[in-house]
């Protein structure tokens, strides 16, 4: 079983910053896939960001690049996400996932979503 918890999700006005991270447990390799999904009310979920194995691969999606950054601790089994220039649209509840997989694909979906964190809101107020 895999767990995996995240952290750091609050409210925050425009333009602040906030550090999410995700604490991985149980039976997942620390070099396994890791990302971010996000899900705005009322919208469609949608990957944020996602990293390989050693981290020298990244992804962002389109509308957070430049301000955003993911990065991972094996030593600590965690994965982080640095959000700068925060924007109302940032809005969303953030899940932390991981793929049984140790590379991001050159096409399609960067993350499958193999194993889910609970969920933690991020509030941009205006």
């Amino acid at each position: 079983q895999v767990h995996l918890v995240e952290s750091g999700g609050g409210l925050v006005q425009v333009g602040g910053s906030l550090r999410l991270s995700c604490a991985g447990s149980g039976q997942i390799s620390n070099t396994y896939v890791r990302g971010w999904f996000r899900q705005p009310p009322g919208k469609e979920r949608e990957v944020v960001a996602a990293i390989d194995w050693n981290g020298g691969n990244t992804y962002y999606a389109d509308s957070v690049k430049g301000r955003f950054t993911i990065s991972r601790d094996h030593a600590k089994n965690s994965v982080y996400l640095q959000m700068n220039s925060l924007k109302p649209e940032d809005t969303a509840v953030y899940y932390c996932v991981a793929d049984r997989k140790f590379t991001l694909p050159t096409v399609g979906n960067p993350l499958r979503g193999d194993d889910w964190g609970q969920g933690t809101q991020v509030t941009v107020s205006s």
